[in-house]
């Protein structure tokens, strides 16, 4: 599994090819643009998380317009809009795992 934080999207390192499983996190601190860029990360990832979404107003972004951007730029795939500092989000990305057998659940 390769976990990649996509900074401002534009992920040079990014190649489903290295791994079964790819999730990208992009930070919402970083600006209302990021997935009208629609890198490689965004859009081919087997699952994107949407962090820090908390901070979109201090930094002048419109949750909802980055959530119908996100939707528009992942054609599709899974996406979890998250502030996983504080737990949210957290419990989709395990169930994505789960899903994807990539973890077993508890008993």
């Amino acid at each position: 599994m390769l976990i990649e934080s996509g900074g401002d999207n534009l992920a040079a390192t990014f190649s489903p090819e290295l791994a079964d499983l790819t999730i990208y996190v992009i930070d919402t601190a970083a600006g209302q643009d990021i997935p009208r860029k629609r890198g490689p990360g965004l859009a081919r990832s087997d699952l994107l998380v949407v962090n820090k979404t908390d901070l979109a107003p201090h930094v002048g972004v419109d949750v909802a317009l980055l959530e119908r951007d996100t939707t528009a730029a992942r054609a599709g795939r899974p996406f979890v809009m998250a502030q996983l500092r504080h737990g949210i989000g957290v419990q989709d990305v395990v169930e994505f795992l789960i899903e994807q057998g990539g973890l077993q659940p508890r008993p």
